[in-house]
């Protein structure tokens, strides 16, 4: 039975969507063949603005249009103004959601199976795009759109991120004519580390900067400007937030809204979002809230203080949601204003994967280090309660709050064997085509973001390019949803659909789901070596009747059990998913910037390299060297990589006397600091580095010399086993950026001049 039939019985089904039918979208067919090598030179009159917004790590249930506590007012009046998809699915994981939304294929079959950071040697988990797939971006760039990608990429490998290039698979690469944001899985929101085009920038930080309120003002330029100078070409603009990704950071108002609003815990915020989502019609009243998986504790089992800190975080994490939706409100406002609005197509895509678990079961100020094994210290975390969803913490919410905030389905990102990790909203709104008795109903055919691309070509009359750039192309993996704009009872038409993340797999067929489990708990360490798959246990779900999940029947129907996973294996082996593999710690096979040399030497104007590209000084000895011309009144970074959370920096102080600091994430800082200022003239300040190894995060003894006389020693207890970040860069001469340590933003090298930075690897 097709799952829309279960739902029949709530959902307001209008036989027409579309006003004047078929016939309307007919008009919009281009002049020439559309599978040509490129686009007619004139547009036809009347090309809709296409606008894709995503947003970052929201669970199903977070956001108050589908049942969350976090009030969504914008959300809201998109969804009553056109149609809401509540059977749309992601790829349970960031990078590969992107590439699979903006291309139109199965994220392994681009190359980007895994999130970036985690990508390896096999074809399908590359982190390398194939030019096979092509962008929607670059589809509609071919036909004469006006093309921009605003905030969060992450879709190109770390070796090509320096400003060496090459530049194929950033967004400029990737059909996009204009990109402002940032590169990273992440960013500060209130230092972030961005990129105009191709060229690292630095925001314009006043003291009530928010990236988010800075990327909607350069969309709403942007798409002014274009008005302006070709008021009759249309433009594709995608709208990519940080948030709700990690770190939560928010301006404090908007937490501070919510003050006490979350006080009774996960276990009821679940229960009363689902009550919610059954009041709205999302659900019907039999359907089943999943219990709590026993890993995840009860509410009631905290402390004081751990209750204490724990609803602060959920009130940074609705904060951040509120204010998410208030900057898509200052879009759309610029968009009708500018008369745009009614001829603008929106996909509004609620998270790239379901809300994050990786906070932990206590939740963190400094979410990273207990995923590479560092976990922040119990000691003191009440006492910087103030720091939360701030500036001096990288904040995530409890592995609780997200299980709560995907209700009514089971777990969440990286984990798509569950619903919770899948599912996530969709809104599609076209005021000047949609009719009035359409707005504001729902749509409950299957849907993955791999039928976007394919909708908007549909929508436009258009197909599939056979070639762009003289490359041949992979055909759409996706399924236009054009067919259920118009018919709420169209039969489904994408029926089957494969889902893997990091071994975690499932499979979708004709409203039956299969998947099974692999590996860590999202929140954990991975692996250092690749773990079996033959152990894990598949379960069986019949979605149609079982719409949250609950009752496996795999014992009951091994039939089909043993049909679904032999469907699960071909899909697995024509999208290049094979072989399967766990996370591990270290990124196999991978390409580097540094590749195997153990010394590389940067120039003073080094910007943006990524900070897995100097040589690995993970576990391990190494030296700092700066060559340096000091004209007496040196001051400023000579060279840093991290940020706020964890980092190191080079650097001298206003007195002039040369510092070093390393910050390891809560556990602990260390600054050597010289009791001497830097003299005028030729000067070398450099750091050596004595490992306590062998092994991971060992700590060792740290020595700053100037002019190769020690000045300074100080002994560190670890070091990070990896990475500092996953967003902030290595640079010479200034801190990018969040500050590693106390000195102003950025705090550019003046003075003199730098002649060189070294790293060195020491045996």
């Amino acid at each position: 039975m097709k799952q829309g039939k279960f739902f029949s019985g709530w959902l307001k089904r209008p036989a027409i969507l579309i006003a004047g039918g078929a016939s309307l979208l007919s008009s919009m067919v281009w002049a020439q063949d559309p599978a040509a090598e490129t686009g007619s030179a004139a547009l036809p009159k009347g090309a809709p603005n296409i606008v894709v917004i995503l947003l970052d790590d929201v669970g199903f249930g977070s956001a108050g249009t589908f049942g969350g506590l976090a009030p969504t007012p914008n959300l809201d009046a998109l969804a009553a103004d056109g149609l809401s998809y509540t059977n749309f699915h992601t790829a349970g994981i960031c990078s590969p959601t992107r590439a699979s939304l903006l291309t139109g294929r199965n994220p392994h079959r681009t190359g980007i199976g895994a999130v970036m950071n985690s990508a390896d040697d096999r074809p399908g988990y590359s982190g390398i795009i194939k030019d096979s797939t092509a962008s929607i971006a670059a589809i509609l760039k071919q036909y004469g759109y006006a093309t921009a990608a605003f905030g969060k990429w992450h879709q190109t490998p770390d070796h090509e991120l320096s400003q060496a290039g090459p530049f194929d698979r950033w967004p400029s690469g990737r059909g996009f004519e204009h990109f402002y944001g940032f590169q990273g899985g992440e960013t500060d929101q209130f230092h972030p580390t961005l990129y105009r085009g191709t060229e690292p920038v630095d925001a314009s930080l006043t003291h009530d900067y928010h990236f988010t309120n800075d990327m909607t003002a350069q969309s709403v330029a942007w798409f002014r400007n274009q008005r302006t100078m070709q008021p009759d070409r249309p433009f594709f603009l995608y709208y990519a937030t940080g948030a709700v990704h990690a770190p939560i950071q928010v301006p404090q108002s908007y937490t501070d809204a919510f003050a006490g609003q979350f006080d009774e815990g996960w276990d009821v915020l679940r229960e009363r979002i689902f009550a919610r989502q059954k009041e709205l019609g999302l659900f019907p009243a039999d359907a089943e809230l999943p219990t709590r998986p026993a890993e995840i504790p009860a509410w009631d089992s905290l402390s004081v203080e751990e209750r204490t800190f724990a609803a602060r975080l959920m009130e940074a994490y609705a904060g951040f949601v509120t204010h998410t939706d208030a900057q898509i409100g200052q879009l759309i406002e610029a968009l009708k204003q500018s008369g745009e609005y009614e001829n603008t197509i929106i996909f509004f895509v609620g998270g790239d994967n379901g809300a994050s678990l990786e906070g932990g079961i206590e939740g963190s100020l400094n979410y990273l280090a207990g995923l590479i094994g560092l976990p922040e210290p119990d000691a003191g975390r009440l006492a910087r309660i103030g720091d939360i969803g701030g500036p001096d913490a990288h904040t995530h919410v409890n592995t609780g709050w997200a299980w709560a905030n995907n209700a009514p389905y089971q777990w969440g990102k990286a984990m798509p064997a569950w619903l919770g990790a899948i599912r996530n909203p969709l809104v599609v709104t076209w005021p000047a085509r949609m009719a009035d008795e359409a707005r504001g109903t729902r749509r409950d055919q299957f849907g993955h973001v791999n039928d976007i691309a394919p909708t908007i070509l549909d929508v436009l009359n258009l197909s599939l390019p056979d070639s762009i750039d003289g490359v041949a192309q992979q055909p759409f993996d996706g399924t236009s949803l054009l067919y259920s704009f118009a018919d709420a009872d169209a039969e489904e038409r994408h029926d089957t659909q494969y889902f893997e993340v990091f071994g975690s797999r499932a499979i979708y067929h004709d409203g039956w789901f299969a998947a099974a489990d692999h590996g860590r708990l999202p929140w954990t360490p991975p692996s250092p070596t690749p773990t079996s798959l033959e152990d894990d246990i598949w379960r069986l779900y019949n979605l149609d009747k079982d719409p949250t999940q609950t009752n496996d029947l795999a014992a009951q129907r091994p039939d089909k059990l043993a049909e679904m996973q032999a469907l699960f294996m071909q899909q697995a082996a024509a999208n290049d998913v094979l072989p399967l593999r766990g996370q591990v710690v270290v990124n196999r096979g991978i390409e580097t910037i540094a590749g195997d040399r153990t010394t590389m030497t940067y120039g003073p104007a080094t910007r943006g390299v990524p900070e897995n590209g100097p040589p690995a000084m993970s576990n391990r000895s190494w030296q700092i060297d700066a060559d340096l011309h000091s004209d007496g009144n040196a001051t400023g970074v000579l060279g840093a990589v991290g940020g706020v959370s964890a980092g190191w920096s080079l650097w001298i102080d206003a007195a002039g006397h040369p510092n070093f600091t390393y910050a390891l994430f809560d556990l602990q800082t260390l600054t050597l600091r010289s009791d001497q200022a830097l003299a005028a003239g030729d000067r070398n300040v450099s750091v050596q580095f004595d490992y306590d190894g062998p092994g991971y995060a060992k700590g060792g003894k740290l020595t700053l010399l100037v002019d190769g006389v020690a000045a300074a020693s100080g002994t560190l207890l670890a070091t990070t086993p990896g990475l500092f970040t996953i967003d902030e860069t290595f640079d010479v001469g200034l801190d990018r950026g969040s500050p590693v340590a106390d000195y102003p933003v950025f705090n550019p090298f003046t003075g003199g001049h730098i002649e060189g930075f070294r790293i060195t690897l020491i045996e």
